[in-house]
């Protein structure tokens, strides 16, 4: 399983970026998508997920700003972050769940994302 994630790069403060998460080596439509991210020093934290079933879900500090969305067709998770805030700097992770024979967890590498004030 290969998940590889772009997109990171520096922005203004208010400005925008797209991460991209390309997976392979799994059944991306029956998987569960996620963006987390951590800055040095922290836990990594739970940004945005877009289950399976359809679903989203949103940290409480990237609500309406950021969008999680998937392509199903090319096996491909977005995240979408508006009005970037200089506390939205960290390195930012996809992640997979797949739910078919057992639970499994699959993490990509990270992209940098530094927002400037």
């Amino acid at each position: 399983v290969q998940l590889q994630a772009s997109g990171g790069g520096l922005v203004q403060a208010g400005g925008s970026l797209r991460l991209s998460c390309a997976a392979s080596g799994i059944i991306f439509s029956r998987a569960d998508m996620g963006w987390y991210r951590q800055v040095p020093g922290k836990q990594r934290e739970l940004v945005a997920v877009s289950t399976s079933s359809g679903s989203t879900n949103y940290a409480d500090s990237v609500k309406g700003r950021f969008t999680i969305s998937r392509d199903n067709a090319e096996n491909t998770a977005f995240l979408q972050m508006n009005n970037l805030r200089p506390e939205d700097t960290a390195v930012y992770y996809c992640n997979a769940v797949s739910r078919i024979f057992g639970i499994k967890l699959y993490w990509g590498q990270g992209t940098q994302v530094t927002v400037s004030s």
